[in-house]
């Protein structure tokens, strides 16, 4: 007698997601993701998200209401971390972190740092369409060609645009104060470094058409000229 294989098989996987780390008062912080929304109405669109509230003090109702919030501006929400797994309420499931973000017991030895992994460069030759998204966890990004609008870069480290930059660009996106942004022409519909941007009407005219090369200093987003 032969035994009936299952029809499906299980794999592990990986996905990215943009983190979002909502700040008290929720709602002034509410008020600052509709203004972004305003400027920029696609941003989320398409996108998994996930909220980390870890460091804030929310109650369930608080919580919850978040979620409604978010849901509202059709914000997809993966799941959330930092949370209390009853606080969910069985909406979205909560996330852990992998052994290696979390801290060694209290007397445990100390465990030896492993080596960092070399930073890894993403060329890409050819333009970037619109409606693609390029996605690079692990060092800079170099397009040679231009980005479209619609079309979405994000990086750990910096991003280099041998072209037209016209669609949105998110440098240092894991967490790289030091990442910075290079293009021949900005015409970009927003750019952003460790979480700080900005968008396509508040770029100075001198700016605009130029090739630029932009970082933080501070909690600021500098752009300059390179001619």
């Amino acid at each position: 007698m032969s035994t009936a294989r299952p029809s499906f098989k299980f794999r592990g996987g990986s996905f990215h997601a943009l983190v979002v780390r909502p700040e008290s008062p929720i709602e002034a912080w509410l008020a600052d993701v509709d203004v972004l929304l305003a400027r920029s109405p696609g941003f989320f669109a398409g996108k998994s998200v996930v909220i980390d509230v870890a460091g804030l003090s929310l109650t369930k109702p608080t919580f919850l209401g978040l979620l409604d919030e978010l849901s509202r501006r059709d914000i997809r929400i993966l799941g959330v971390e930092g949370a209390n797994p009853a606080d969910a309420d069985g909406r979205v499931p909560s996330l852990v972190r992998g052994q290696a973000d979390r801290p060694d017991p209290v007397g445990a030895p100390a465990a030896q740092t492993p080596a960092p992994a070399p930073v890894s460069s993403l060329l890409i030759d050819a333009p970037v369409r619109s409606g693609q998204a390029i996605v690079h966890p692990d060092g800079d990004v170099t397009i040679v060609g231009s980005v479209s609008s619609g079309a979405e870069i994000i990086a750990a480290g910096s991003i280099h645009v041998y072209g037209t930059l016209r669609g949105r660009v998110l440098a240092g996106a894991y967490g790289n104060q030091r990442a910075r942004i290079f293009c021949r022409r900005l015409d970009a519909e927003l750019i952003a470094i460790d979480g700080h941007y900005i968008v396509a009407d508040e770029v100075e005219p001198h700016l605009r058409k130029a090739p630029i090369q932009a970082w933080l200093e501070g909690d600021e987003l500098k752009i300059i000229t390179m001619n």
